[in-house]
């Protein structure tokens, strides 16, 4: 039953073990509801003998009263069972699943992010965990109580009486399947709402990030009609979906009141005939006025589930995604990167690098240049396995990295992209991302070789100043310097630069690359740039076109070759010479 529930609902071990517990609890509280009705029952049977004259004497009555105070207590114990198995084992859960949820995506290639939208994510890992918090501590153990529990007094009701019993029961499956009947109908009209609160969100985030270009385009009066849309579409979604699931709930409910007036009319026809005393029809009116309770809660849990299904069900896309696993440790001697015969597409219809092989030798840089969209950015994504590749092996020191852990092998690595990442924290510790452990000396002496230590002293808190979300308080250069100094700081013997000086002004340039050329020195340099003079002095240059290796060598041999490596030369030397006239 544990492994059942843990592959059911995607639960951990613990959750498992707390779901059946709040299962057990949950029945248990249920019937201990149905121990007043006993007791009334056994007090009202010789009260409800005609041909008896009975009373009780206060020794009854003290007993009565006795086990009543008893009930109430085995009631309460089991109601708090209920709710700690339940709530508070559920919240632990919930803390465990995020938790895990983390711990995954941080191992999953970043193909997976291209497949899924950002707001996708966002609301599986928000709301979608919030949603299961809630199921898993007021929908899926009280609902599984209040099936069993009712089952259990059920087989004792017919037991008891098989007729009565039908004449209470018959609409319970009834009413059932009116709601299962309809469960693909209500999963598809919630799977339309999920999609609707996704697009909506995605145009938030849009709106959000892109208010400065709506503004200057004069775009706002358009672009709020259509986000007004997607509102009133995700609106519109919702109510169509709680409207659809209320109704269907509320037809059940009302279907199994009409059982109290079947054991009334049943039970009047059988005392008439002398077939039921009237102790057993009373025990059925009230067993009548309890059972349903339960039941209809049931039926709404039960609409809650089909909801809640498809949460589990994309909370379980993500907890069975393929992991990029590996080796802890790396045995390697050198630190050369070798491509060999790499293939890999984005998009199994789009291949982005065609059979490409080369090595990025030790204590040399080597360059990638080429047209836009020849592949240069994505060979230093896999050179740190961001991605897995098609086909082919891409080698650090002789070892294929596939067989490498991602964050083992990403301690090689220092990179610099080309879109600056920051976090809305301190430049202090911006910086200090690049290695945890380092004083605020070796931060700042990593902020003067990237050139960035007298921007930074001249801001309002020095090196303790905020950024705000992504950088938006410092300049594109700015930005991109202090990116420079965390992948100095963490001085790795393989750096990958990607445009990393493509935001510096002239000056700012040269003095940036006399400080990478102090931090390269003995170490695996990758380097791509769009300027020429940034690695006219590369040890090798690699001309990527259409996925495939155009034209390789150093400087002077390209120039010679009058290829697409001195086309480009010469074209940029023709653009610096232009001006407004």
């Amino acid at each position: 039953m544990i492994k059942s529930l843990k592959k059911r609902f995607a639960l951990s071990d613990q959750g498992a073990k707390d779901l059946w517990k709040g299962i057990v609890y949950s029945v248990l509280a249920n019937i201990s509801l149905m121990l007043p009705v006993s007791l009334l029952s056994y007090i009202l049977s010789p009260l409800l003998n005609i041909s008896e004259n009975h009373s009780y004497s206060t020794q009854d009555i003290v007993i009565f009263t006795a086990i009543g105070i008893v009930i109430l207590a085995v009631m309460f114990i089991f109601h708090y069972l209920q709710y700690t198995s339940t709530y508070i084992g559920t919240y632990e859960e919930s803390e465990r699943r995020r938790i895990t949820l983390a711990e995954k995506l941080r191992t999953l290639p970043l193909s997976f992010f291209e497949e899924r939208d950002t707001a996708d994510l966002t609301g599986i890992i928000m709301a979608d965990c919030a949603n299961f918090e809630h199921a898993f501590s007021h929908t899926v153990p009280q609902f599984w109580g209040a099936v069993i529990s009712t089952i259990i007094v059920c087989i004792a009701l017919v037991c008891f009486n098989p007729v009565m019993g039908i004449a209470l029961l018959w609409v319970a499956p009834v009413a059932f399947l009116i709601i299962l009947l309809s469960r693909k109908w209500q999963q598809k009209l919630g799977f339309k709402h999920i999609q609707a609160k996704n697009d909506l969100a995605d145009s938030i985030q849009e709106c959000m990030e892109n208010v400065q270009e709506i503004k200057a385009c004069n775009y706002e009066e358009r672009y709020l009609l259509k986000l007004d849309a997607k509102l009133d579409a995700a609106e519109k979604s919702q109510i169509s979906s709680e409207m659809t699931s209320a109704s269907l709930i509320t037809s059940g409910q009302m279907f199994l009141r009409i059982g109290l007036a079947t054991v009334i009319v049943v039970g009047n026809s059988l005392i008439m005939k002398g077939e039921l005393d009237l102790f057993t029809y009373v025990l059925f009116l009230i067993a009548a006025s309890r059972i349903y309770d339960p039941l209809s809660g049931a039926m709404a849990n039960m609409a809650e589930l089909f909801n809640v299904n498809l949460q589990i069900e994309r909370l379980k896309e993500i907890a069975e995604y393929p992991l990029q696993t590996g080796e802890k440790k790396w045995n390697g001697n050198r630190y050369d990167v070798t491509f060999d015969h790499v293939k890999f597409s984005y998009d199994e219809e789009k291949p982005v690098l065609k059979d490409v092989s080369f090595t990025a030798e030790q204590g040399k840089v080597t360059a990638l240049v080429g047209p836009s969209g020849g592949g240069k950015s994505t060979v230093s994504k896999l050179a740190a396995r961001f991605y897995n590749i098609n086909g082919g092996r891409i080698l650090l020191g002789g070892v294929d990295i596939s067989t490498l852990e991602p964050s083992d092998l990403l301690m090689n690595f220092s990179i610099v992209f080309q879109d600056v990442v920051l976090f809305n924290n301190s430049i202090m510790e911006n910086i200090r991302v690049g290695r945890q452990a380092a004083t605020d000396q070796e931060v700042i002496q990593a902020a003067k070789e990237a050139c960035c230590d007298e921007i930074i002293k001249k801001l309002p808190d020095g090196y303790q100043t905020v950024v705000g979300e992504n950088g938006s308080a410092l300049s594109g250069g700015e930005r991109q310097r202090i990116s420079i100094a965390r992948a100095i700081l963490k001085n790795t013997p393989v750096i990958l630069l990607d445009e990393a000086t493509a935001s510096l002004d002239v000056d700012s340039e040269t003095q940036v690359q006399n400080a990478l050329t102090r931090l390269i020195e003995g170490k695996t340099v990758l380097v791509i740039a769009h300027r020429m003079r940034t690695i006219e002095a590369a040890d090798k240059i690699i001309v990527l076109k259409d996925g495939a290796i155009a034209e390789s060598g150093t400087h002077q041999d390209l120039i010679n070759k009058e290829g697409i490596y001195q086309n480009m030369v010469r074209m940029q030397q023709e653009a610096n010479n232009w001006n407004l006239k």
